[in-house]
């Protein structure tokens, strides 16, 4: 069975009353069923208007759960979104970035999501909406482990939430793979840095992701990042002990000692990329 509502109250009484797998781009559904048939009806959310587009408001950034990933890297935010959208450049090819939603990177939780390491050091909240009313968590509780989440059956993600404290801030988003498209990222990490009118570091959140089975970010780092000149060379503040929080493991695409190196080689590097947009603008 495919339902397509055309309200978020009409799909949220069909989930609950069908117990549906929620669709929208479907370019993780469809893969993950493989030769499996589809037991559960497939509840179509893209035809509802609530969910798809991003709102600047006073105090934070809405993004609707359907919202592309070729909608986010051409929309006009400020530069602490610069990580996301260029997260959003990297998900997959351009045909997936075309289809592939936000709502459907987190919900899918690999530990390679893209998008998970920009949200989080955006501090990113979920939105999750039923018949019995909304709540939301922060990303770093709503991702519960690897390809977990706290979305209950009867709940859809509605929309992502960006606080604007940060936004304003320099960010960068960098990503090793064995190619350019179409690749399950080796490590990923997301930068960013807020500067005080002195050019010193006020405020700074460094994630990575595909080290470990959630998203990681590295509070040693940022407390270490606090107070220091954001200037170049930066990127030598980083530290192996820096990066204790990740959990790395050995794969096919790459051992956990490579990913442990190839993280603090990134983190540096992210930072520096920081540092230089900062320069960039104030010359």
């Amino acid at each position: 069975m495919y339902l397509r509502p055309r309200s978020l109250d009409e799909a949220l009484d069909a989930l609950a009353t069908t117990g549906a797998q929620i669709l929208a781009g479907g370019t993780d559904v469809f893969p993950a069923l493989g030769d499996r048939p589809q037991t559960r009806p497939f509840l179509d959310i893209t035809a509802l208007p609530e969910l798809r587009g991003i709102g600047l408001e006073p105090d934070h950034v809405r993004i609707g759960a359907t919202t592309t990933w070729t909608e986010i890297a051409r929309a006009d935010l400020p530069s602490g979104f610069d990580a996301l959208r260029a997260a959003a450049r990297e998900v997959g090819s351009l045909q997936i970035q075309n289809r592939g939603t936000i709502a459907g990177n987190l919900c899918n939780a690999s530990p390679a999501a893209d998008g998970v390491p920009p949200l989080l050091a955006l501090e990113a909240e979920v939105e999750l909406t039923s018949r019995t009313g909304r709540r939301r968590l922060p990303l770093r509780e709503f991702i519960s482990g690897y390809r977990r989440t706290e979305r209950r059956e009867d709940e859809i993600v509605t929309a992502v939430f960006v606080p604007r404290a940060m936004t304003d801030a320099r960010s960068a988003f960098l990503k090793l793979g064995a190619r350019r498209y179409l690749v399950i990222s080796i490590v990923m990490v997301a930068a960013m840095l807020r500067t005080d009118e002195a050019g010193r570091i006020d405020a700074a959140r460094v994630a990575v992701g595909s080290c470990s089975a959630v998203a990681q970010r590295l509070p040693a780092l940022e407390a270490a990042l606090v107070g220091r000149p954001a200037a170049p060379g930066i990127g030598s503040a980083v530290t192996a002990a820096h990066l204790a929080p990740l959990s790395p493991i050995d794969d096919v695409r790459a051992t956990g000692a490579y990913r442990a190196d190839a993280a603090q080689t990134l983190v540096a590097r992210a930072l520096e990329a920081c540092v230089h947009e900062r320069a960039k603008e104030a010359a």
